[in-house]
């Protein structure tokens, strides 16, 4: 095929699917999202089970992990829902990235216990696992037949969330993101009734995070935020919701990585989490998350950590078209005034990016990732992104092959010397431990 014919190709593929996503929008826009309930402070994980106590369900499934288990966290919110009368199973088998097979076992645990609500206790992947585990529940299906848009009749149990993590949102989205580890893929399962009911925000259970973890989580609630603002689905609510949650972030996350009992910090960045959540549950995301997909499914890399990585590099590829609203980011976060040129502006905000990574540690480059890989992750991200996300742009296959090439270890340029620097190169899989 002639350079020629491929151009036209790709010119008309992009037409295409630009017209096709800004089509979906005005449907996005008209679909009714539900938002839960929120209790935010101190120990509101005991006033959400005071709640939960009083709707007098049968028994709960209260789905968490290991880690969870082991430090004890979630002890006070189980005795509590037991004082308020509540009959409590617990299921603590989630890994992460919420693999099939665990939220198989959950299900089983579900229908055996002849459980009527759950309760959803930890990080991203617990909530996750927990929303599948009751649509799968409810609709006699296989986690797999439930990947996609509203693949099941009927509506989960009653769910209730408390995130021990500030960075994926799941508290308040219509998604969850489970893997399947045979096919070293991860999938979304969509749907506007596994919003959980009830969210509680307790900071008192963050503060024990370690500083890689909180600054992945972190960073994974500014590219929700971010993706959110620049795409073609954003409305004048997520856009408040996206640009509060980004200077939040910017305020917040380098006290909470750096002090982990400053308990104000670690409520802001709960709360930025949840507003990007919002926001991107309508607004959606886009290239940075359909790349860090395709990470985490083949080398397990932890998604915050992902996105963070991959972000600035993403928004460089966007920014002819992404810089307007990349310059409003900039202005946010103080970083431009208005009177900067527009590219100027939105350059700095990719800097600051940058500076957030290396401020928090986060590596440049993926030590885990192949040069042999490229072509294939490359062709998964583009199909998951133009087949699901409203970008500002397509991106060919080559841009994006070029943006993880970006990410190879020796594409990383050497510290100057004495240059202060914690940076390094992401390890392979299970040398970046994260809660689920």
């Amino acid at each position: 095929m002639s350079s020629s014919t491929v151009s036209i190709v790709q010119t008309a593929r992009t037409l295409g699917l630009m017209t096709a996503k800004r089509a979906a929008g005005f449907v996005t826009r008209l679909l009714p999202i539900p938002q839960p309930s929120l209790l935010v402070g101190p120990d509101s994980s005991l006033r959400l089970a005071e709640a939960i106590g009083d709707f007098g369900h049968r028994k709960i499934l209260f789905v968490t992990d290991a880690v969870v288990t082991k430090l004890g966290l979630a002890r006070p919110m189980i005795e509590a829902l037991e004082a308020r009368g509540s009959k409590v199973a617990v299921f603590d088998q989630v890994l992460p990235d919420a693999p099939i097979p665990v939220i198989e076992e959950g299900i089983a645990r579900f229908e055996a216990e002849h459980c009527d609500a759950i309760v959803a206790f930890g990080g991203g992947s617990v909530m996750d696992a927990a929303k599948v585990i009751g649509l799968a529940a409810a609709n006699g299906r296989h986690p797999r037949d439930l990947v996609g848009y509203f693949r099941g009749p009927r509506g989960p149990a009653p769910l209730y969330a408390v995130p021990t993590t500030a960075g994926t949102g799941s508290e308040v989205t219509v998604a969850a993101v489970i893997s399947d580890p045979e096919q070293h893929r991860k999938y979304v399962v969509a749907d506007t009734r596994i919003v959980p009911r009830m969210a509680a925000l307790d900071p008192k259970l963050m503060v024990g995070l370690p500083p890689e973890i909180t600054a992945a989580t972190g960073m994974d609630a500014l590219t929700h935020a971010v993706e959110a603002f620049i795409g073609l689905w954003g409305t004048p609510t997520t856009d408040r919701l996206a640009l509060s949650a980004t200077s939040m972030v910017f305020e917040y996350l380098p006290r909470a990585y750096d002090r982990g009992d400053d308990l104000e910090a670690r409520e802001k960045m709960a709360l930025a989490a949840t507003y990007a959540g919002m926001a991107f549950t309508r607004a959606n995301v886009g290239y940075v998350h359909a790349i860090a997909h395709q990470l985490g499914g083949l080398y397990h890399t932890p998604h915050g950590l992902a996105n963070a990585i991959v972000l600035p590099h993403v928004l460089r590829a966007l920014l002819p078209q992404a810089a307007p609203k990349l310059a409003v980011l900039a202005e946010r976060v103080g970083r431009a005034g208005r009177k900067t040129k527009l590219e100027d502006r939105a350059l700095a905000f990719i800097k600051a990016v940058e500076a957030m990574n290396e401020r928090l540690g986060i590596p440049r480059t993926l030590a885990a990732l192949r040069a042999e890989d490229i072509p294939a992750l490359a062709r998964a991200a583009a199909h998951e992104a133009d087949f699901n996300y409203p970008v500002p742009r397509v991106l060919s296959l080559e841009e994006i092959e070029a943006v993880l090439r970006a990410l190879l270890p020796d594409a990383a340029p050497t510290a100057r010397a004495g240059t202060r620097t914690r940076r390094r190169s992401a390890q392979t899989p299970g040398t970046y431990s994260a809660l689920p």
